[in-house]
C-alpha cells in the first residue's frame, strides 16, 4: 500500500460583505476536509469602517498566532452578496496580500460561508435558508439542503421571498425575523466557515478562480456622466 500524505496549511480568512468585518487565521488538515482548527478570529461590526479596521485586524490575528505574513499558505475571501463599497475593501486586501505573499487567494459565497457555520453545528440539520441585508429593504439570499445551495444567490424584497421550503432561517438577525422560520445562531461568517467553503479548493490544490463580486445589482454610486445620460 502506498502512505496517503497530506500537510496543514495556515489559510487567511477575510469578509466584508456584511456590516461585520471578520478576519481570522484557520489550520486546514488537507487529508480531511472538517479537520479546522481556528487560531485567531477577529470580528467587527462596523459597517462604515471596513478599510481602517481589517489590515489591523489581519495583524492582530498573525500576532495573536505568533505567525508572520509568510506563513500563510493561502487567502479565502468572502465575495459577496454585498454592498458595492464595503465588499471591495476585503477583495482588495485580500488581492493584494495574496500577490505580495506569492500564495493563491480564493473566493467563496459568504452566504456559502454563512451555511458551512449552520451545518458545522447541525451536519443532518433540516433545509437552510440564508438572508443578509441587501439595503434598499431588501435582503441577499440562497437556500441550503444538506450542507449544498440548490437556490440563489439573490437579491429581493423579503416580502417577495417565501419561507417555504427551508425549515430554518440565519444570517442578518433583523431580517431573519422577518420570516416565520426557527432561527440558526449564525449572523455573520467565520473564518472557520470561509474556509470551509473553500475546502474542496484547498485540498485539490485546485487554481483559484478569478475573484468576481457578487453585487447582483448596479452599485449606488454611478460616474456624472452616465447618470446625464
Amino acid at each position: 500500500m502506498v502512505a496517503v500524505s497530506w500537510v496543514i496549511v495556515l489559510v487567511l480568512a477575510v469578509d466584508t460583505a456584511t456590516p461585520a468585518v471578520t478576519s481570522g487565521l484557520v489550520r486546514l488538515d488537507t487529508g480531511a476536509a472538517q479537520n479546522l482548527e481556528t487560531v485567531a478570529v477577529r470580528v467587527t461590526d462596523n459597517p462604515r469602517a471596513h478599510a481602517e479596521i481589517l489590515t489591523p485586524q489581519i495583524l492582530e490575528c498573525l500576532a495573536e498566532a505568533g505567525c508572520e505574513p509568510a506563513d500563510l499558505d493561502a487567502i479565502v475571501v468572502g465575495v459577496g452578496p454585498g454592498p458595492f463599497t464595503g465588499l471591495r475593501v476585503g477583495m482588495a486586501t485580500a488581492a493584494a496580500f495574496g500577490d505580495a505573499l506569492g500564495i493563491p487567494v480564493h473566493g467563496v459565497c459568504t452566504l456559502d460561508a454563512l451555511a458551512a457555520d449552520v451545518y458545522a453545528a447541525d451536519p443532518d440539520g433540516p433545509d437552510l435558508l440564508v438572508v443578509t441585508d441587501a439595503r434598499r429593504r431588501e435582503v441577499y439570499w440562497a437556500r441550503y439542503s444538506g450542507g449544498r445551495r440548490v437556490e440563489g444567490p439573490d437579491v429581493r424584497k423579503p416580502a417577495d421571498l417565501t419561507a417555504a421550503p427551508s425549515q430554518r432561517v440565519a444570517g442578518s438577525p433583523a431580517h431573519a425575523e422577518l420570516f416565520d422560520l426557527p432561527t440558526a445562531p449564525v449572523h455573520t461568517p467565520s473564518p472557520a466557515g470561509l474556509v470551509t467553503a473553500a475546502a474542496p479548493e484547498l485540498i485539490a490544490g485546485a487554481a483559484p478562480q478569478p475573484l468576481v463580486p457578487l453585487y447582483l445589482r448596479r452599485p449606488d454610486a454611478v460616474e456624472t456622466a452616465a447618470r446625464k445620460k
